[in-house]
């Protein structure tokens, strides 16, 4: 098998493994061996899994890009990212989207902050993080790695609403009325109000934003975001 269908091959199992057991095999397993056991069965495919998604990317050698790369597609992938640092931050507190998130993060009565613009600001940010990478490295196997978290985001993000349906029916559906999948649907058809952004949300964002960009240069020797320019 070649490098690159080494990286297709552990993608596939990466998202295969991860809907297989979030959803259907889920009930059954639990049923079987418990919900403890179930999270370290399911803890220990994922980072298996991971693992080798990770391992088989760094095995490939340089690859042809499919299109050159100039300051403008940079531009776009920074603000993206930008975005995408302040959707993730903005979602780590009050989202009732969360696989366990508890009383304190019940649905609120209006959709405020990064959740006027979607009820799954995490999944957008990776899914953009998908996008910026494959705008600013366009080679084949970069390509087949950010679209696996583009679908593990995406996909993974609509199936979770058939199983909060499914657990929560009136309260998420209510919930689902005052907000959109899709960012800015709901802002657009006026079930929600832009705003409400709380402090940590920009801050927080920004400071993600600004840290991980850096990082860049170290660890890929590339410098992305502000310091492609100020570098």
């Amino acid at each position: 098998m070649s490098d690159t269908g080494m990286v297709l091959a552990a993608a596939g199992a990466f998202l295969g493994t991860h809907f297989l057991l979030s959803h259907p095999l889920r009930a059954p397993i639990v049923r079987r061996i418990g919900e403890g056991p179930f999270l370290g069965l399911y803890s220990l495919v994922a980072a298996v899994t991971l693992g080798w998604l990770v391992f088989a990317y760094r095995a490939v050698g340089p690859q042809q890009p499919w299109w050159d790369v100039g300051a403008g597609l940079w531009g776009i992938a920074t603000l993206l990212m930008l975005a995408a640092s302040v959707l993730l931050v903005g979602s780590l507190i009050g989202n009732p989207a969360l696989p366990n998130p508890g009383p304190a993060t019940e649905p609120p009565a209006e959709a405020r902050g990064v959740f006027s613009i979607t009820r799954h600001p995490m999944m957008w940010s990776f899914a953009l993080w998908g996008v910026a990478h494959i705008l600013v490295f366009p080679t084949t196997a970069n390509i087949i790695l950010a679209k696996a978290i583009i679908l593990l985001a995406l996909v993974g993000a609509a199936l979770q609403d058939r199983k909060k349906e499914a657990l929560q029916p009136a309260r998420w559906r209510a919930w689902e009325a005052r907000t959109s999948y899709w960012p800015f649907a709901a802002i657009a058809s006026g079930r929600a109000r832009l705003g409400g952004f709380r402090p940590h949300d920009w801050a927080g964002g920004l400071v993600l934003w600004i840290a991980a960009t850096w990082a860049h240069i170290p660890l890929a020797g590339v410098p992305a975001g502000l310091w492609r320019w100020i570098g």
